[in-house]
Parts: structure tokens; C-alpha cells; sequence
């Protein structure tokens, strides 16, 4: 994607985000706008920032108004609208309305009755019982926002950026300055490359003999809201969204080391450390060296490594968790690389009220993956807005027969549904409908605020349905927004084990579900664990990959993971 598109979905998103607020209404016609915007502008397949006004409003979805506000961004790099918005709801409004329970329409009121600017003022209101006395809050609300908070207190610091944010940013950060002439290699390194799920910055290190390029370009990026340093080979940057970005720029002979060093993490590095004094050595951001300043290592990781007596250590695995002794006796966990993954069991069309793309398009880009059984998995009918009906999931039946028809023996295609578990365990349909499904998951998607008991008493019901054969998102958790809701985990594992049930491992960004804990507690287990994208466009299957690193960065062993068995196996697998 060209940065001039990124940059105009990027705005838009925003605008969107802050129309939302300034409209207090979600079906309000300009939010509406901008999402449909988005939709088309995103499926425009190349650069739009070379067309006319007019061109642009042949684009599906993009009106006179939108085309106007693209141009002007393309052209003066700016645009007045979303200016005017910034300055009338700053940052600080804006994480009131990523609280639970908060939308537009209280943030309108906390700020005009109570004054209420930021997350701490909403607190102080809260513990001062100020919401109890005006109309349309009452003492109810008041406890549920006080529930919020404590659950947004639990999620760890609110500053930390989730890695659904901070991936994408640093994927395109990276891209664009590898585009400058006489970089030789960029990349992302610190809390994000060891897949950590928030990230306190972003650090990105540059190998080029010429500097003053990319400070120059990292100084004026589209994203910038100011320059916190600039130096010959540093830059420093803070975001509109309040990401810092460090960008350092290196020697060419340097990167191995530099990767090394501000990858981390800290315990990590200072075991490497002492491995280097041990022998000798010192070790620091310029390289492996001799007491006399002679360079041992300096130009690759490997390099680096070997030279300290270690195979090359993933940097998801670089948390000083007892890596380094396992390295030093080849007993690393393996992996699950791309090529070893032969099916994915969680994803939706455009039949799901929230997919993006029809089913051929998901098809096709399932095979050009080289899966070789995927699910079909619309959200069933008791999901508000997004669920599908039963009509609705018998005409995709028949065009997945067809279309299995064309694929061949290449591929099988199952018709799968991901069932809702409701606040008792029931799930949608009757039973006779979901056994007519290949595969069933069931997953929560609502009543994230009952207590433990309740919680594991719904999944362990649903596990014990015969037409469930995956738990998808055990916990429910959307990080940095939602905590995971509370459960039981051993009961909901040894349930597993006595039922059979798998457990999904969800590759989508914001969930990476299971969680870390989960899997560290599944590690060992009779339980399955499924590596799944979660798809709900075609461009986003190869998100099972992310699923995969997670996976890794819990130590999961291959045996556990259903993906990597052959398409036979899998299809048995599926259908037990």
C-alpha cells in the first residue's frame, strides 16, 4: 500500500473516530460516511493520490465532500476539518471513549456538567459519587463506570500502545524509510519485535552509510505531532496518538549488534553480556569485541550468537526465561513456521455482518496461501447486528459445494459457524441444525462482566455440547480496550481434556487469544490448541501467522498444535 493511501485511510479513521464524538451518534450520516470511505478506498487497488476530484468520487463510496478532503490532504498535507476537530476533542477525551460503557453521548455530558477532560477527572467523579444526581446516570451507572475503570486499572498502564496499533505503524515506518535511497536495512526492534503484546515506543534501527535522510524524513512524517530530539544518527518523535518513536541509524558492519542490543530484553542482553565478559569480551550496541577494541562480531545476529557459544535465539523468545541454557544445549522449543501450517478454522465472509470479502475471494486466497483445509465460520444468528441466519447459511452451504467442486482435491473446504455462548452455556440454533455444520467453535461475545463461577460454568457448558469442537477467544479480551473476562483456567483445561475441546489460539491483533497464561497452563496438556487468523477479509489469513509467534512465545509445543498435521489428519480431526 502506497504511504499517500495509508496516509488517507489513516485520516479518514480519524475523522471518523472524532465525527463519532462530535456527532455523539454511531448512524450519524458523516461517521457513516467515513466508514463507507474507508471500505471503498481500501479496496482500491492502486495509488489514489494522483487522482482528480472527480475521478476520486467514482470510487465506491467517496462523495463530493470525502473527494474534497482527500484532495486537500494530498495537496496541502493537511486537512481543515480534521484540524478543527483535534483542537475541539484532544487525546485525553478521546481514551474516555475507549472505557467500556462510555460513548459519545455521556462524554458529552461528563464534560459540559461535571468538567470531566481526561481519565483521571472521570475517576475522581466516580469515587466522589458526583454521577449518582444527574439525570439519566443515577447510582447503577455510576457503579458499572466504577467497575470499568478498576478493570481498565487491571489491564496494566493505559499508556502502553497494544500491538494491533503498533505493529501496522511500524511495518510502514520500516517500509518507507528501506525506500530511501542508500539504506541498506531497516527494522522494528525492542518490546514489538519480541511480539510483546503493548509496547512502551517503538525503536526502529537503520543500516546506512548516510544518515541525514532518514532524520530528515522520520522529522517530517505525515504522523508527527512533534520532534522530542534530533541528532546525527537519532531521531526522537512523539505521534498525534502519543507513540514515541526512536529511530537510530547504524553502520552497516554495526546492525547485527545494534538489532541485538535494542531487541532485548534486559535480562536477556545482560546474560549475553556476561557470556561476552566471560570469555573476554565486551558486548554492547557496536558489537562483539576484544578487550583491545579488535571486533569478533558485529555485522549479523548469527554472528553473534556463535561467537557466544549459541544457535540464533527468535526474538519472541528473548524474555530471559532459561532461552540462553536451552540454546546452549539445542534444546530451543521449535517453531511453527508458515509452511507447516495446513488449515485454518476461523473465517468469515462477507456473509458476517462485519466480513469484508465474499467467499470466492477468501477461497482464492486460502489456496494461494497453500492451506489445505480451511473453515468457512460466519457468526451465528444471536450476535446483534453481525449474526447470520439460517436461510442465509444453507445458500453458502450450497456455494461451498460448488466451489469445492472447482478447487478439487487441493483443498477442502468446510462450513463451519462460530456459535455464540450465551450467559447460561446455550448456544444458537437447535441442535439438529448445528450437526449439520462440518465444524462448530463457540465463543463469548457478550455478558463480559459476570463473576468467575458464571463465567467458566458458560464455556465448560458449551464445551460439553457435542457440536462444538473449539473454544474461539477463551477469554474475550481486546487488548488495551477490554480485560479478559474471568474464568477458571483450570477447570476450563481439564474440561477440555474430558470433552475433547479445543482451544483457539487467535491470531487477530487486538485479541491474541488464548492468552500467554493460558497456554503456558495448556503447555503439556491433553488439549489441542488451534492456530487460527480469524479472518474477516481475504488479506487477513496470513494473520494465523501472528497466531503462530504468540503461540511460540508461550513455548507451545508442535504436538499441541493441530495446524501443522496433514490435511487427512485434519479432516479427521474436524469432523471426531
Amino acid at each position: 500500500m502506497s504511504a499517500s493511501k495509508r496516509d488517507a485511510l489513516d485520516m479518514l479513521a480519524e475523522l471518523k473516530e472524532l465525527t463519532l464524538l462530535d456527532e455523539g451518534d454511531p448512524q450519524a450520516f458523516r461517521v457513516r460516511a467515513y466508514e463507507t470511505a474507508i471500505h471503498g478506498l481500501e479496496a482500491y487497488a492502486g495509488d489514489p493520490s494522483g487522482l482528480t476530484l472527480a475521478e476520486l468520487q467514482k470510487i465506491a463510496g467517496i462523495g463530493k465532500s470525502t473527494a474534497g478532503k482527500l484532495r486537500e490532504l494530498w495537496d496541502n498535507g493537511k486537512v481543515e476539518k480534521l484540524e478543527a476537530l483535534r483542537q475541539k476533542h484532544p487525546r485525553a477525551i478521546l481514551e474516555l471513549m475507549r472505557i467500556p460503557g462510555v460513548g459519545p453521548k455521556m462524554v458529552h455530558r461528563l464534560r459540559s456538567d461535571l468538567g470531566v477532560q481526561n481519565v483521571d477527572d472521570l475517576e475522581r467523579a466516580v469515587e466522589q459519587q458526583k454521577l449518582r444526581d444527574m439525570k439519566g446516570f443515577g447510582q447503577k451507572t455510576e457503579e458499572k463506570l466504577s467497575v470499568a475503570l478498576a478493570r481498565r486499572r487491571a489491564m496494566g498502564d493505559p499508556t502502553r500502545t497494544p500491538i494491533s496499533v503498533a505493529l501496522p505503524l511500524a511495518k510502514r515506518i520500516v517500509a518507507e524509510i528501506s525506500a530511501i535511497a542508500g539504506v541498506e536495512h531497516a527494522a522494528y526492534c525492542g518490546s514489538l519485535r519480541r511480539f510483546s503484546e503493548t509496547v512502551g515506543d517503538l525503536d526502529i534501527v537503520v543500516a546506512s552509510p548516510n544518515a541525514a535522510p532518514v532524520m530528515d524524513y522520520v522529522a517530517n512524517m505525515s504522523m508527527v505531532e512533534s520532534v522530542i530530539g534530533r541528532g546525527d544518527t537519532k531521531t526522537s518523535v512523539l505521534t498525534r496518538k502519543g507513540i514515541q518513536i526512536d529511530v537510530r541509524v547504524v553502520a552497516s558492519e554495526q546492525l547485527g549488534a545494534a538489532l541485538c542490543y535494542f531487541t532485548g530484553n534486559k535480562g536477556h542482553n545482560i546474560k549475553m553480556r556476561q557470556r561476552a565478559i566471560d570469555r573476554g569480551w565486551l558486548l554492547n550496541e557496536y558489537g562483539l569485541l576484544e578487550a583491545s577494541g579488535k571486533v569478533v562480531a558485529q555485522r549479523t545476529e548469527d554472528e553473534i550468537y556463535a561467537a557466544l557459544g549459541l544457535p540464533w535465539i527468535h526474538p519472541v523468545l528473548r524474555e530471559d526465561q532459561g532461552e540462553i541454557d536451552l540454546a546452549e544445549k539445542g534444546l530451543l522449543p521449535k517453531m511453527v513456521t508458515p509452511d507447516m501450517i495446513h488449515g485454518d478454522f476461523h473465517v468469515h465472509t462477507s456473509l458476517s455482518g462485519d466480513g469484508r470479502s465474499n467467499l470466492p475471494e477468501v477461497i482464492a486466497a486460502a489456496k494461494a496461501r497453500g492451506l489445505q483445509v480451511v473453515a468457512i465460520t460466519e457468526h451465528a444468528e444471536n450476535l446483534s447486528l453481525n449474526g447470520v441466519q439460517r436461510d442465509d447459511l444453507l445458500g453458502q452451504r450450497a456455494e461451498i459445494l460448488a466451489l469445492q467442486k472447482e478447487v478439487g482435491d487441493s483443498m477442502r473446504i468446510l462450513h463451519g459457524i462460530e456459535l455464540n455462548i450465551g450467559p447460561e452455556g446455550e448456544l444458537d440454533y437447535d441442535a439438529d441444525f448445528r450437526n449439520a455444520f462440518d465444524f462448530c467453535l463457540a465463543s463469548i461475545h457478550d455478558r463480559f462482566e459476570l463473576d468467575m463461577a458464571k463465567q467458566t460454568k458458560r464455556v465448560i457448558r458449551a464445551m460439553e455440547d457435542p457440536s462444538v469442537k473449539m473454544i474461539g477467544h477463551l477469554q474475550a479480551r481486546m487488548i488495551g480496550a477490554r480485560p479478559p473476562v474471568d474464568l477458571d483456567i483450570d477447570a476450563v483445561l481439564q474440561a477440555a481434556e474430558r470433552t475433547g475441546t479445543s482451544i483457539e489460539i487467535n491470531g487477530g491483533l487486538p485479541r491474541l487469544d488464548a492468552t500467554l497464561d493460558v497456554l503456558r497452563a495448556a503447555r503439556g496438556r491433553k488439549v489441542d490448541l488451534v492456530l487460527t487468523s480469524d479472518a474477516h477479509k481475504a488479506d487477513e489469513l496470513d494473520r494465523v501467522e501472528n497466531a503462530a509467534l504468540h503461540a511460540a512465545k508461550a513455548w507451545v509445543p508442535l504436538e499441541q498444535i493441530v495446524n501443522t498435521l496433514s490435511a487427512e489428519r485434519l479432516m479427521a480431526w474436524a469432523s471426531r
